[in-house]
């Protein structure tokens, strides 16, 4: 079998894009050039390697071995390379992240910190819901995954690195926007607007409510927080929600942060990538910059 590292490249592509269209894009080649170059692999390895049905792709159980070998074998070829440039004194390559949507609040500016420090890095980020980047981390598709809630039912290596608090918004004209010490019970009649089920935010939120006997009345579930912080300026209800995205100006959002006992609760933002894995020297370069701001 004979297969080279551009048919790999090509066959990752397909798998990544849903097809060859898409492949041959990311790619910047033509379509028949990816055509041909899957159905040499195809031949080369002597069984289908995919399948299209209902224009959707479906890998065959050799496509996914294939899938699998190939990345590990780029994730090796990465950690040569920038062990090589690490041994000549820089810091090159490209670092795979894929983070949850909420740390799309303040990731971006730790990375124009940690690229004006190193110009050589390029940055594949990925933002997901939290389902998607555990996804990600169960396909070992990434350098590092950034979550509040890593999952306990996957193996696992988790670095805290941040405090993330997670408050009560309510909006701005609300009753209880000027007092201090409100308990949960003085919100039992209100409503409340959470973030999805199977997100980190209110994963958390559900876990502090459940400690204290407190069960929320749930008007709506909502997979964005901008649209979350919309509903509750709107008059929908109240929200849990982490720190970092509701940024300085929250009057100019129409929202306050209640004074409410038990909050804020306290939780974590934390790098994760699976036991056993060899971090390439630019991810640990990374996990080296996070860990300043856990002092």
């Amino acid at each position: 079998m004979n297969l080279t590292f551009r048919q790999l490249r090509a066959f990752l592509a397909l798998v990544e894009q849903g097809s060859i269209t898409g492949a041959a894009r990311a790619l910047c080649v033509t379509q028949p050039t990816v055509s041909m170059q899957l159905k040499e692999m195809t031949e080369s390895v002597g069984l289908p390697l995919y399948e299209v049905t209902g224009k959707k792709l479906h890998l065959t159980d050799a496509g996914n071995d294939l899938a699998a070998t190939a990345r590990a074998m780029f994730q090796e070829w990465d950690r040569f390379e920038q062990g090589i440039a690490a041994k000549r004194g820089l810091t090159a390559g490209r670092l795979r992240l894929a983070v949850v949507s909420t740390a799309k609040y303040f990731i971006p500016r730790m990375l124009g910190d940690f690229c004006r420090m190193h110009p050589d890095v390029e940055i594949a980020l990925e933002v997901l819901n939290r389902d998607g980047v555990i996804q990600r981390l169960r396909d070992n598709l990434d350098d590092l995954y950034i979550m509040s809630k890593p999952p306990a039912d996957v193996d696992a290596v988790t670095h805290a690195f941040l405090a993330n608090p997670l408050v009560l918004i309510a909006p701005l004209s609300h009753p209880l926007a000027d007092r201090a010490n409100i308990t949960l019970a003085d919100l039992q009649e209100e409503r409340f607007v959470l973030r999805e089920k199977g997100s980190g935010t209110r994963l958390n939120a559900v876990s502090h409510f459940e400690s204290q006997r407190f069960v929320p009345r749930i008007r709506l579930e909502m997979g964005s927080n901008e649209a979350l912080k919309q509903a509750v300026a709107g008059g929908l209800g109240l929200s849990v929600v982490s720190q970092h995205a509701l940024g300085t100006d929250l009057t100019g959002q129409g929202l306050t942060v209640l004074s409410v006992q038990g909050f804020p609760i306290f939780s974590s933002w934390y790098t994760v990538h699976l036991s056993g894995k060899r971090l390439s020297p630019l991810a640990e370069a990374f996990m080296g910059y996070l860990s300043n701001f856990s002092e």
